[in-house]
C-alpha cells in the first residue's frame, strides 16, 4: 500500500471527494459546501473554494479545506493529516474550527513550530431535525424578513459586537471597507428580526443543502435580550430550510454560553459533536 499524498482537489476530482464525505454529511456539513464549491467562481468578497486531498491507493482518505476556511475532516487520523502539514505550516494567520479531537492533533504540530493561539475554545455543535423542533412565532409588534441594503450598516455593527463578545480581534479595526464588503456578501443568507424599526436580532444561513443548513452569525442586540426575538428569529431560520427540504439545521454554540445552550434546547436542537475553533498566528 502506497504512502497518503496530498495534493489540490481539481474539479475533475470533485465528485469523488464529495462521495468519500456524503456519509458523515452531518459532521461535514461545511466542508462539503466548501468542496462542492471547488472550481466554481467565489461569491463577491469571498475567496475561491481551496480544499486538499489526500489520496492513497487512488482512494481518497480525507480532505481539509484551506479557504475560505480552515476546515479538517471530522475524524481525520494522524496518518492522514500528515501529507497536509506542509500547507497547513505555511499559512498565514488563519482561523480552524473542527472536530476537537483532530485540532488537537493539528494544534500539537503548529504550536511545536512556532505558532501561537490569538483564541483557543471549546465549542459544541448542535442539530435539530423537523420532527423534533419546537418553534416560536415573532414577538408581538416584531416581524422577521430577509435582510436588506439598508440594513448593511446595523449588521456590521452586529458583526463586530460578536467578534468582541467572543474576544476575537475586530478586522475592521485594519480593513473598514474589507470587512463591509465582507458582511454585505452575506446579506442573501441573513434573516433578521426587525422592532420599532431597527433591528435587534440576525442569523446567517451560510449553507443551503439538501444534507443540511448551517446557521452562524447568530447576534441579538444586548438591549433585545430574553425578549423571544432570537427564538422567533431561529424557528424562520429552521423554517425555511425545512420547507426547502434541509434534513436538519445545524449550528455550534461557545461551551460557556449557557443563555444560547438554553435557547437552542428549548428549540429542539440536540448537541452531536465537540469542537475546538483557534485563531492562530
Amino acid at each position: 500500500m502506497s504512502r497518503p499524498k496530498a495534493r489540490l482537489l481539481t474539479r475533475r476530482d470533485r465528485d469523488r471527494a464529495l462521495d468519500h464525505l456524503r456519509d458523515s454529511a452531518t459532521e461535514n456539513l461545511l466542508l462539503f459546501d466548501i468542496t462542492a464549491a471547488v472550481g466554481a467562481p467565489a461569491a463577491p468578497s469571498e475567496a475561491p473554494s481551496q480544499v486538499l486531498a489526500v489520496w492513497q491507493d487512488d482512494e481518497v482518505r480525507g480532505l481539509v479545506s484551506l479557504r475560505p476556511s480552515l476546515i479538517l475532516e471530522h475524524g481525520l487520523d494522524t496518518d492522514t493529516l500528515e501529507p497536509c502539514l506542509p500547507f497547513l505550516q505555511n499559512l498565514d494567520a488563519s482561523l480552524v474550527k473542527s472536530d476537537a479531537r483532530v485540532v488537537d492533533l493539528l494544534w500539537d504540530r503548529l504550536f511545536a513550530s512556532g505558532r501561537r493561539a490569538l483564541v483557543d475554545r471549546t465549542e459544541r455543535a448542535y442539530w435539530v431535525r423537523a420532527s423534533g423542533g419546537c418553534w416560536s412565532d415573532p414577538v408581538p409588534g416584531s416581524r422577521v424578513r430577509p435582510a436588506e441594503q439598508g440594513d448593511l450598516e446595523a449588521l456590521v455593527v452586529a458583526a463586530r459586537a460578536s467578534l468582541r463578545e467572543e474576544g476575537r480581534p475586530d478586522p475592521f479595526d485594519g480593513d473598514p471597507a474589507g470587512f463591509r464588503r465582507w458582511v454585505a456578501g452575506r446579506l442573501p443568507r441573513a434573516r433578521v428580526v426587525e422592532e420599532d424599526g431597527r433591528i435587534v436580532f440576525v442569523g446567517y444561513a451560510d449553507v443551503q443543502r439538501p444534507e443540511g443548513w448551517l446557521i452562524q452569525g447568530v447576534y441579538t442586540w444586548p438591549e433585545a435580550r430574553r425578549r423571544g426575538h432570537a427564538r422567533a428569529g431561529m424557528s424562520r431560520l429552521c423554517h425555511e430550510a425545512f420547507e426547502a427540504g434541509a434534513d436538519h439545521v445545524q449550528l455550534a454554540v461557545i461551551d460557556d454560553n449557557a443563555a444560547a445552550i438554553a435557547l437552542y434546547h428549548q428549540l429542539g436542537f440536540e448537541p452531536f459533536a465537540p469542537l475546538r475553533t483557534i485563531l492562530f498566528c
